[in-house]
């Protein structure tokens, strides 16, 4: 499958978690926002915040009423470990563990653990890149950046 066929198969869930947003600025809540602005149900999600941007945060996954449909995971990767194991538990189906390759490391999420747990869960993991690159709404920074990354075989 390929990460266009990935992103789509994401995207087309329509209630979706953002695991990372802060009280603060950062990736969680430029993305949490995004997706919101694109007409996604989208919920904050942070056990050291009770709201992000007007809406109630939530500790973990297992406590959102009516659960989720996928999840964003922007954490880092020792944490991405134990959110993936929240996902099998809460029943989402979609995972996409962010990582910004144009920075390297320090930006990534992506944990090899979360990405086989969740795949032997049957959960459908993409472990790299961003959902802001994909879809309507897509900006040219973010379409820039996939087109990069994409030529430079980065791109996950």
């Amino acid at each position: 499958m390929t990460i266009q066929t990935q992103a789509e198969a994401f995207l087309s869930q329509k209630r979706i978690a953002v695991v990372g947003v802060s009280r603060k600025q950062g990736t969680g809540n430029a993305i949490f926002k995004a997706l919101r602005k694109r007409g996604y149900k989208v919920v904050p999600v942070n056990p050291k915040a009770s709201e992000v941007d007007g809406e109630t945060c939530y500790p973990d996954l297992k406590s959102i009423p009516g659960g989720v449909d996928a999840a964003v995971i922007v954490t880092s990767p020792g944490v991405s470990e134990t959110v993936m194991h929240d996902c099998v538990e809460a029943g989402v189906s979609h995972v996409w563990m962010h990582h910004n390759a144009l920075f390297g490391a320090k930006s990534s999420s992506v944990s090899d653990a979360a990405t086989a747990y969740g795949r032997e869960h049957g959960i459908e993991v993409i472990p790299g890149g961003c959902p802001l690159m994909f879809g309507e709404g897509a900006d040219v920074v973010h379409r820039c950046m996939r087109w990069f990354l994409g030529r430079t075989h980065k791109l996950l």
